[in-house]
């Protein structure tokens, strides 16, 4: 607590017009913040705070403040005004921007310093170790070129780690031809990307008969990788010639300027957990009905405070991310490293949603499970879920239809049955239609390499004003 209360009093306090504005409000001082159970004095902050004025989020340093602190006067005589005035220039001045990514029509942006771009070297380089990289592998970057923490974090650990890395900027960069002419010509240890992209290359290049003996890891981000989707990539690596193949997750938002990586566990189903660097900022885990901390090792709700950050800076942010095994500290038993861990699977309370699927009231429907349900699924290759209004009227009920691309031969009836039954088990509703395509036609569905993330679920239910997309060309 001793760093957040330095970083509050010296960073964020004097420079952040929202938070100053707020701990003045509040009557909150940083030397009241004397344990982790003081954090709750502080309230929380969303998207919506930074969707209404980010300017106030982004730290503004007022050189008149600068100028009278002691440690700066000492360094400037000591070292010279020049040389102070550069690395203050490098601590506070906007060099680059990322951007949320998700399905909303808000994106959220956030500025980076050169202070933020070596912080998000270092903990990119931390999670090369923890991943258990070796400095002589070879990888390929197959995340979009864009304002994407994913990309970012992935460019800057290889220089921070001191490996050979090709980006090939995904789909929208290379396309499937040029990944997999990297893919021949890098002979990749490490493929590093977006789980359905990843997927899509690697059938491609068993279908092209590329062999890739040298993968040792695949390392995913961006979008969940459920145990049917990692079991999977280990079958097609397989195919290409690899050996035991590591898949790893990795989990970060936009807001947190960072990403966190599992290291390799011994049994491939078994998950290690996300390993946080508590010296770059606190993870707490919150009830999100009643906003208080829970237990160690209980479910909720993400919350994120930094401690390094400059640019855009956000306090104990609210991410709508549910932890299902919540935080726990102490050795690792995988890897051995001490370090607070966040343990089991992570859903977005933003894929809840309400659908009237009769005339009288609305469900509340998880499709964070259904993508569960669905990868978890051998007789599924790929899928996607769209949601729609029967005949496309406004004032109808709502559909669920379901776009599967069959991994094996089994027969359609046999397939529907079984996600039927699935489906009704697992989540309590079921598909209205289960519509059955190539792999061309759902690639093509999802926008595999023509858009930044693949589209699992779609909800094409018309808004006031905007007319639903015409149906997808189907056969049954």
């Amino acid at each position: 607590m001793l760093k957040l209360r330095r970083y509050l009093g010296d960073t964020v306090l004097p420079f952040s017009a929202h938070y100053r504005a707020l701990f003045r409000e509040q009557r909150l001082r940083p030397d009241a913040l004397r344990d982790f159970s003081c954090l709750r004095h502080i309230p929380f902050s969303a998207k919506e705070d930074l969707l209404e004025n980010s300017r106030d989020f982004v730290l503004t340093p007022d050189e008149r403040v600068l100028k009278r602190r002691l440690s700066n006067i000492l360094a400037a005589l000591t070292r010279g005004r020049g040389t102070v005035k550069e690395e203050l220039e490098r601590e506070f001045r906007p060099v680059m921007m990322t951007s949320t990514t998700g399905r909303s029509a808000d994106p959220t942006s956030l500025i980076f310093t050169g202070h933020d771009v070596k912080t998000l070297a270092l903990a990119g380089a931390r999670s090369m170790r923890i991943c258990g990289a070796r400095r002589e592998m070879r990888m390929l970057n197959m995340f979009p070129f864009a304002p994407h923490l994913a990309f970012w974090q992935t460019h800057y650990a290889s220089m921070e780690f001191g490996v050979f890395m090709v980006s090939s900027g995904g789909g929208k960069g290379l396309g499937t031809e040029g990944n997999l002419r990297f893919l021949r010509k890098v002979e990749p240890d490490v493929l590093i990307g977006m789980p359905t992209f990843v997927y899509h290359v690697l059938r491609a290049a068993v279908n092209a008969g590329t062999r890739c003996p040298k993968l040792s890891k695949i390392v995913l981000g961006g979008e969940k990788a459920p145990v049917g989707m990692r079991r999977r990539l280990r079958a097609l690596a397989a195919e290409l010639g690899a050996g035991a193949v590591d898949v790893l997750l990795t989990y970060g938002f936009t807001e947190a300027k960072m990403a966190w990586a599992q290291c390799p566990c011994e049994q491939p189903e078994e998950s290690s957990g996300y390993h946080l660097s508590p010296d770059l900022g606190i993870v707490e885990v919150i009830d999100p009905a009643t906003g208080e901390q829970v237990p160690e090792g209980e479910p909720g709700e993400v919350v994120w405070t930094p401690l390094e950050a400059r640019g855009t800076v956000v306090l104990r942010y609210r991410t709508g991310d549910i932890v299902s095994g919540g935080v726990v500290h102490g050795k690792c038993p995988h890897c051995g490293r001490s370090m607070p861990r966040l343990m089991g699977d992570i859903s977005r309370t933003s894929e809840i949603r309400e659908m009237r699927l009769d005339k009288l009231k609305g469900t509340l429907v998880d499709f964070n499970r259904l993508e569960h349900v669905l990868d978890d699924c051998a007789q599924v290759a790929t899928w996607q879920l769209e949601i729609r209004k029967a005949h496309d009227d406004p004032m109808e009920v709502d559909e669920l239809i379901l776009h599967v691309q069959k991994a094996d031969g089994a027969s359609d009836k046999a397939v529907r049955d079984f996600l039927c039954e699935r489906f009704a088990a697992e989540t309590e509703t079921h598909p209205n239609r289960i519509l059955f395509h190539s792999e061309e036609e759902l690639s093509r569905m999802q926008g595999v390499g023509a858009m930044l993330k693949e589209q699992r679920v779609v909800d094409h239910r018309p808004r006031a004003g905007v007319p639903a997309p015409a149906p997808h060309l189907t056969h049954a």
